[in-house]
């Protein structure tokens, strides 16, 4: 027969429990992450959030996944049987969309929101030190694959790493994809994020993504801004025309606007931009303009490698075709009365030989002169089949923006944001946690870098965080790279303290006789530190590591020092049974 008794104990222990469960939803709010920005580097404890949620991601498949999964089922609802499985996915469903609607609608949230995208808002931003050097705030962040400093990826990362639960960081990345969205649609640039720079293959890709969400606005804006100008120019020529021929017979008095064919007719130029220099058209001997043309593709890391495999498996270059025919077009529009030559020598001069003749005489044209005494197309060109020529033949003058486009702004965005919805949680909160990392670092540099107690350590530590972010094994690294995070913040906010305790370790290992290192120093200092959110490593994992070769931070710079001894949890967010537990201390035996 079971005896219930009570427990003070267990009372207390479900307390604890019951606290810190409710604190784990806690939603930061903008007050105190604007209060954060005080300190000079984003806190540790951001850094160790991510590093965790970089851990515990990587069992979901997506965003999705991890809001419907977090914290709904527990082992006893599993162990109910085949009847819970049945009705589980509409449980789910329903628990998902309650949440997601619970949660965006949370007056914190909102806030949040709107200082993150606010365009001229101070959100976040942190005091840097004016002598620092351009090089080392852009260097860095592109060396370890993160995101400039004080863009919106790096700002995003400092917020998600104020969240407890991983339910809670899903669900406000679902929240800044539906902001993005709604940016797109009315057409309004990313804080940030320059507005019109192709994407940056040397930061992270979410931060490439961001850059192609400005670009393809910037390209839309540009395209409406085209298109009525040269509207508005073809009926001021048209205009011109009118009151030319009812008034005489002379030329219309702008030069830009038409180009003489050898006929004497005046055709309208479409989609010039600007005059190419000194050259002319080698039949008519008009100048040639270089017209406005299509941009291409904005490609991503991910994109140019799809592209590369597309390439060596089916030998097409259909990309690059398209690009050439509709140059050709834009070309012909702006240049009435142009040959392949022509664009050939504006487009691609090394196909192009001037005789030396001709060029002596360039300032008399005459039209009845062959091309060949004026120069010629190099030898590729001018083999049978060339492409050149045949695209050449099948092209028609048309300007730029009257072209179908080559790269469909709507279609790109909306696999962008899909992408985004479906993204594996681990590769998100990697490339932020990558990111606040080089922020951290590249606000510290200047203030180290002169520091004689400190330089040489930290320019180890930033060695150390480089090589282990470019081998592409962050998974394995984020324990290591956050104690490095915890040593630069430590000599930051209390150097005093930190030069002691550097000193009476150098002291100890010169009475023992081991080998100087300040690594093994810091493991000294700061490995004991911490122990309640740090634990040992188990025998099981070192062996693992040392199977499988893995890097430790130590073994990076003395294979017989250990720079921290202890390392992060596994896993720092609050069981789903913690929120479940009975708040009471008594129990059954």
């Amino acid at each position: 027969m079971a005896v219930p008794f009570y427990d003070d104990n267990l009372y207390l222990l479900n307390m604890k429990n019951d606290l810190e469960a409710k604190a784990s939803e806690a939603i930061p709010s903008v007050e105190s992450l604007t209060a954060a920005t005080k300190d000079p580097i984003p806190p540790s404890s951001v850094l160790k959030q991510l590093a965790i949620a970089v851990e515990a991601g990587s069992k979901a498949k997506s965003m999705k996944d991890l809001i419907a999964s977090s914290g709904v089922s527990s082992p006893a609802r599993e162990r109910a049987g085949l009847s819970f499985s049945a009705v589980k996915a509409l449980v789910l469903r329903e628990k998902e969309d309650k949440l997601t609607s619970e949660f965006t609608s949370n007056e914190k949230v909102v806030q949040l929101i709107n200082s993150l995208f606010d365009p001229e808002g101070d959100f976040l931003r942190r005091k840097i030190n004016s002598n620092l050097e351009e090089t080392a705030m852009t260097s860095l962040p592109r060396d370890i694959h993160g995101a400039p400093p004080e863009s919106l990826v790096v700002k995003l990362a400092e917020i998600l790493g104020n969240y407890k639960t991983l339910r809670k960081m899903a669900l406000f990345w679902c929240r800044v994809v539906a902001e993005l969205r709604k940016l797109w649609s009315e057409e309004q640039y990313l804080p940030g994020v320059p507005q019109n720079e192709i994407p940056d293959l040397k930061s992270c890709l979410l931060y490439q993504h961001f850059q192609v969400i400005n670009c393809c606005i910037s390209r839309k804006r540009f395209r409406i801004i085209a298109t009525e100008s040269l509207d508005s120019m073809m009926m001021q020529a048209n205009s011109d025309i009118k009151e030319s021929t009812d008034c005489c017979a002379g030329a219309p008095a702008s030069p830009v606007l038409y180009a003489r064919l050898n006929s004497g007719e005046l055709v309208l130029r479409l989609g010039a931009d600007h005059p190419a220099g000194d050259m002319t058209l080698l039949e008519t001997g008009e100048p040639v303009y270089s017209p406005i043309t299509q941009e291409g593709p904005l490609l991503t890391e991910d994109l140019i490698r799809e592209t590369e495999e597309f390439v060596l498996r089916t030998g097409s270059v259909g990309a690059g075709c398209s690009q050439l025919l509709s140059d050709m077009q834009a070309f012909k529009a702006a240049n009435p009365g142009c040959i392949l030559e022509d664009f050939v020598r504006w487009y691609s001069p090394p196909d192009w030989t001037d005789n030396e003749a001709s060029t002596e005489d360039s300032d008399v044209f005459d039209s009845g002169e062959p091309l060949s005494t004026r120069g010629q197309l190099s030898q590729r060109m001018q083999k049978e089949g060339n492409l050149w020529r045949e695209l050449w033949e099948t092209s028609k003058p048309v300007p730029a923006v009257k072209q179908a486009p080559l790269f469909d702004e709507d279609l790109a965005l909306e696999g962008i944001l899909n992408a985004f919805e479906d993204i594996h949680p681990s590769d998100l909160f990697g490339q932020l946690f990558v990111s606040l990392l080089g922020l951290g670092f590249a606000i510290a540099e200047p203030m180290l870098s002169s520091n004689s107690d400190f330089s040489k350590l930290f320019y180890d530590c930033k060695e150390y965080i480089i090589v282990a972010c470019q081998n592409n094994k962050l998974n394995e690294k984020v324990d290591d790279l956050v104690q490095v995070y915890e040593t630069v913040e430590k000599m930051l906010l209390d150097p005093e303290e930190a030069l002691k305790m550097i000193r009476q370790t150098e002291e100890s290992t010169m009475v023992t006789g081991e080998p100087r290192s300040p690594f093994r120093t810091l493991s000294l200092i700061f490995g004991g530190k911490d122990k309640l959110l740090r634990k040992s490593v188990s025998k099981d994992q070192t062996n693992d590591e040392e199977k499988s070769g893995r890097q430790s931070f130590s073994s990076f710079f003395d294979s017989k020092s250990s720079l921290f001894g202890k390392k992060p949890p596994k896993s720092g967010f609050p069981s789903p049974s913690a929120k479940s537990s009975i708040d009471t201390g008594w129990t059954v035996v």
